[in-house]
């Protein structure tokens, strides 16, 4: 029996930053369902995201909810994309450091491979690479 493991992330504006991931890696959301959906939500909550999926940069799952507590990310865990083609890698490095943090440009890497680390204006970090 296998799995299958996914980034799940906590946000305090889950369609922002939904939106600001397609716009950077394309792709689009499958599926959405809010609090307001459960019966005896309250008001407060009705619009906030419980579950968001999208896809991104191809066929890759990424999902996101709204949090009630203050979110705060670290840098112990990264989400990794690996492209084939060098242009596509160095426009997402581009459009994910928009309003974010370059940690390293993306560049030619004494292993071979371009590589760059961005932490995102959510405070999400990726690693770039073209093998």
């Amino acid at each position: 029996m296998g799995a299958q493991i996914h980034s799940y992330l906590m946000s305090e504006d889950a369609r922002g930053q939904a939106n600001f991931y397609i716009e950077s890696l394309g792709g689009k959301i499958q599926f959405l369902t809010t609090f307001g959906e459960t019966p005896g939500t309250p008001e407060a909550m009705k619009d906030k995201v419980m579950h968001l999926a999208l896809t991104v940069a191809g066929m890759n799952t990424l999902m996101i909810s709204d949090s009630f507590e203050p979110v705060s990310y670290n840098r112990s865990i990264s989400l990794a994309l690996t492209y084939d083609d060098e242009s596509e890698a160095r426009k997402a490095y581009a459009h994910l450091s928009e309003g974010g943090e370059s940690k390293y440009p993306f560049a030619l890497q004494p292993w071979g491979a371009y590589y760059g680390e961005v932490v995102d204006k959510f405070g999400v970090t990726w690693m770039i690479t073209k093998q």
